[in-house]
């Protein structure tokens, strides 16, 4: 009974992983470079017993001649060849339940993911109260953008003069004389 709930444990990390980064990813197969992040991301790799190296050695020894990808039990025929060299202390059926323990429940982390820079340069660069010359023009005084009106100059068919200050009154000197 536990032997069964443990490898529905794996096998949901197994699915978790070999979606990650792909859209069209269906988690029954993972390409290499998933599987070199699952054994990044859940310290199978640790430097000194296993390398990036003997992970992608292993890899291309369980997966057919021919494809890219493994499925759910040539990954389990991979942990099998890597526990004995990362538990080297263990029997090989400890050392199996050692990997699987360190892999169960885990899910790709996003480390590197880029977030948005707020430094005090980019705060003066995008304050739009500090822009000058035809700049300023295109946002209004809350500093949002006046769209196509502050880019291009729109031409007004009045009669006056562009920011004449008293266009419109003609009609109304017109009438008082």
């Amino acid at each position: 009974m536990a032997e069964s709930s443990d490898t529905a444990v794996l096998l949901e990390s197994f699915k978790k992983f070999a979606i990650h980064g792909d859209t069209k990813a269906t988690g029954k197969e993972m390409n290499g470079k998933n599987w070199a992040k699952l054994c990044k991301d859940c310290k199978v790799i640790d430097g000194k017993n296993v390398t990036g190296t003997d992970v992608d050695i292993v890899f291309t020894k369980v997966k057919a001649k021919s494809a890219r990808v493994i499925s759910y039990e040539e990954f389990q025929k991979a942990l099998e060849e890597l526990a004995p060299k990362r538990f080297k202390g263990q029997s090989k059926e400890e050392a199996l339940q050692s990997i699987h323990k360190l892999i169960e429940g885990k899910e790709p982390t996003n480390v590197g993911i880029t977030k948005v820079a707020k430094t005090g340069a980019v705060d003066r660069l995008t304050d739009t109260s500090k822009y000058t010359g035809s700049h300023k023009e295109r946002f209004d005084d809350s500093g949002k953008g006046k769209g196509k009106g502050g880019r291009e100059e729109l031409v007004e068919n009045t009669g006056y003069v562009s920011a004449y200050k008293e266009a419109g009154t003609y009609d109304e000197k017109a009438k008082t004389k």
